[in-house]
């Protein structure tokens, strides 16, 4: 059966962690460590095994500080040489943002360069690009940019919409509660000179939150602006990365269809709850893209926000939840579309589309990863991203695969090493098969014996918001 459920709720930096100084499990019998420095000053690390096999797997980190890693965790980075693969990765530009898609696509090929000259005994005989997170983006871009560097891509949670999809639907959320929960008192919800600015922001967007959860009419409204966020209706508060954590308990299943008050409980839970760092991630990654771009790229000046809600897979919550509180739902989306006045800078705009938005022309095969829940990255984002390939093309050499589990980048070893054979496979035979099935992919995992697997057949809904690559 099919699921359509819409995604999560969760909390912290679940999979945006870096991993050092974290106690790893051993990795292979031996392994050579190597490290290097980039032309702009960035840093490369490599790990090769004594068993290599061939395959050189690079990662792609997410948003965090920009330092060389070349796996997702500890237990995904031990099991990967365990298994013979030799690994690399890069910081990044290390002076740059965050948002560090102005460096990243150059610095991983030299680093893919640097470790095939120095590191490895013999050429590869296939390279893996693994990002996650805004590595996801990275490995996206990567892949349509390959020119016979890499192989393929495995794209884990990543952000495949693209940074100008990301950061509309983040304002188009933090406008309306602006708008409609704190009228006249003008929160700066975009524009910020700095992180202390975004961060700021943030805590009031949340203080005006935790007063509205307390009325129906505000929990309506909160509804709609989490719409727009595109926030998880399934919370998994202090999941974490399961990779982190392998020990984890499975988190109790997703509010069931139609119970709209314990989906917008779960959203409040996961966006605004005194504790949870996700609405301060939408700021902080706001503030990083546009220090990145050098202005404001995001805008809501001629959205229709009647539009936007119409497409949306919460219609039926937000329509619900303004019934029962009695209030005009058509008339807030008038005053949203009415009263929005901000624009993008165009040079700015220009910017992020040059360096952060996929084209969906793919060179090699492409596979995907997602929770059906994922409250930093919605997991809505893999449907935009298919049209995006289809649209281009490419279709055939993309495949998309769903965990049945909450949380950020919440997956087992032995499900991502999984998705890794299943991307080999195609590599190798130039068909996917059916190696890229919930129930092959499951098997392979099990097989590995490496953690639990909860591949699940799924259809992500589509992504809410104004995707428009131009206002």
């Amino acid at each position: 059966m099919t699921r359509t459920w819409i995604q999560i709720g969760a909390s912290a930096l679940a999979g945006l962690v870096v991993f050092a100084g974290l106690a790893a499990p051993a990795a292979a019998a031996s392994s050579a460590h190597y490290t290097g420095t980039l032309p702009d000053g960035g840093k490369w690390v490599a790990d090769v095994p004594s068993n290599w096999n061939g395959t050189l797997v690079e990662f792609s980190h997410g948003l965090i500080a920009n330092v060389a890693v070349d796996a997702p965790d500890p237990f995904l980075w031990a099991d990967l040489l365990k298994a013979g693969y030799a690994l690399v990765g890069s910081s990044y530009d290390p002076t740059g943002p965050l948002w560090a898609m102005n460096s990243a696509l150059t610095d991983q090929f030299e680093a893919l360069a640097a470790v095939e000259n120095t590191a490895l005994p013999a050429p590869p005989t296939s390279v893996i690009e693994l990002g996650e997170s805004m590595g996801g983006l990275v490995s996206a871009l990567m892949d349509q940019e390959s020119d016979g560097r890499i192989s393929g891509a495995l794209t884990v949670c990543g952000l495949v919409s693209g940074g100008v999809a990301q950061d509309n639907f983040m304002l188009d959320g933090s406008y309306a509660i602006d708008q409609l929960l704190d009228p006249g008192q003008e929160i700066q919800i975009a524009g910020y000179e700095n992180s202390q600015q975004a961060s700021a922001a943030a805590a009031e967007l949340q203080q005006v939150a935790e007063a509205a959860q307390a009325t129906p009419q505000g929990r309506a409204r909160l509804a709609l602006a989490s719409a727009l966020y595109n926030v998880s209706t399934w919370t998994a508060t202090a999941l974490g990365n399961i990779n982190l954590n392998p020990t984890i308990k499975v988190p109790p299943l997703p509010p069931p269809p139609g119970d709209y008050d314990q989906w917008e409980q779960e959203q409040y839970n996961t966006e605004y709850a005194s504790g949870d760092v996700t609405l301060g991630l939408v700021n902080d990654n706001s503030q990083s893209i546009e220090q990145a771009v050098g202005g404001q790229p995001a805008w809501d000046t001629g959205v229709d926000f009647t539009a936007v809600l119409d497409s949306s897979p919460y219609e039926p919550e937000v329509a619900a939840l303004y019934q029962e509180a009695g209030l005009s739902l058509s008339a807030d989306l008038q005053t949203l579309t009415q009263d929005a006045d901000i624009s993008a800078n165009p040079t700015a705009l220009d910017n992020l589309i040059s360096t952060s938005v996929p084209t969906g022309q793919l060179e090699v095969p492409e596979l995907t990863i997602h929770n059906v829940a994922d409250e930093i990255i919605p997991v809505q984002e893999e449907s935009f991203y298919q049209q995006l390939v289809s649209s281009a093309g490419d279709g055939d050499l993309l495949r998309q695969a769903y965990v049945f589990r909450p949380g950020h980048c919440s997956f087992t070893p032995a499900e991502e090493i999984a998705g890794l054979q299943a991307l080999q496979y195609r590599i190798s035979t130039g068909s996917w098969g059916s190696a890229a099935s919930p129930s092959s992919l499951n098997a392979a995992a099990r097989a590995l014996d490496e953690g639990r697997a909860a591949y699940v057949q799924y259809t992500p809904p589509a992504l809410t918001g104004a995707n428009e690559p131009t206002p």
